[in-house]
């Protein structure tokens, strides 16, 4: 690599550490890994935008699930319903208090804490005008929790559950575990809009303040 080369102008694969030298592609095209073909850039057409918006569906979905009802259980002519705060708060004793706070937070308060970073990072960048000051921060600390919300954990542990207890009893879907299911959808849906290369240089005023700005080719091999 060149002595005077701007480290501004490189991108470092996360997965095998290979250096190029970062070329936007077009909208909808892709810039990978020649190595391990770990997707580096990939702009989407209006991404800051769906990103802000599936982030406030995200709220409104956690937000209405919490209280609702998730399951309803009949056995024996007893029916019980329970609600995800109902059922994390049922670990609540002496002895379990941390797990009740580790079941809320890894479902609820961390997927709640990202998409408000999110919107705090992304806000100024969707009405093109300068981030707030802290927002490279909060962006950071939104990707540092993206492993860390559980939602579709919890859905798929969820189902698994329920083969094993409909033998013993009759179990019925309520409204929050069907918020839940479209909540890991949302999700899905956001991680795939957000190309992190361009929040990035968005961010740090190397580009326009939009997730996606026109280039053209692929970035050279260093």
């Amino acid at each position: 690599m060149p002595d005077d080369t701007d480290l501004s102008e490189l991108i470092a694969c996360p997965s095998c550490d290979a250096l190029y030298r970062a070329v936007e592609p077009e909208n909808g095209e892709r810039a990978v890994c020649e190595r391990c073909h770990h997707v580096l850039i990939a702009p989407v057409s209006r991404a800051i935008t769906r990103v802000v918006a599936l982030s406030l569906t995200v709220l409104m979905l956690l937000g209405t699930a919490m209280f609702l009802p998730f399951l309803k259980i009949e056995a024996s002519g007893l029916t019980h319903s329970t609600s995800i705060v109902d059922a994390a708060l049922s670990f609540s004793g002496v002895h379990m208090f941390g797990l009740a706070l580790g079941v809320l937070s890894l479902i609820i308060f961390v997927p709640v804490a990202r998409s408000l970073l999110l919107l705090f990072a992304l806000l100024p960048l969707l009405a093109h005008r300068p981030p707030f000051q802290g927002a490279r921060t909060a962006f950071r600390l939104s990707e540092e929790l993206r492993p860390w919300s559980m939602a579709e954990i919890f859905v798929l542990g969820v189902g698994v559950a329920l083969v094993k207890v409909a033998d013993m009893a009759r179990v019925e879907l309520q409204a929050a575990f069907w918020l839940f299911a479209a909540l890991v959808i949302v999700t899905v849906l956001q991680d795939g809009f957000l190309c992190r290369w361009s929040i990035w240089q968005a961010l740090e005023g190397r580009g326009r303040h939009a997730p996606a700005a026109d280039a053209e080719g692929e970035p050279k091999h260093v």
